[in-house]
């Protein structure tokens, strides 16, 4: 049985400034890295470079949704994505 493919994405956030109301970080999986601002009032995620965005974004969106309340700026987080990049 194969076992299913998958990557870790590591996560560093940079800046949670609750008056903005937006978390800046950085976010690295496999050979790329991206820089993030996600905006959580308006739901709102910028990631660059474009090089290879739609292989992060989704993914990122979902563990931002998720774990928002416990980001905090100069920790770092891990999560899988369920794609070989």
């Amino acid at each position: 049985m194969r076992s299913k493919p998958e990557t870790i994405a590591h996560v560093s956030v940079i800046e949670y400034c609750f008056s903005k109301k937006q978390i800046k970080g950085v976010v690295q999986a496999s050979q790329f890295k991206w820089t993030f601002i996600w905006s959580f009032n308006k739901g709102l995620l910028l990631v660059n470079p474009p090089l290879g965005r739609a292989l992060i974004e989704d993914s990122l969106l979902r563990f931002l949704l998720k774990k928002d309340y416990e980001l905090e700026a100069g920790n770092e987080y891990k999560f899988t994505i369920s794609a070989k990049f």
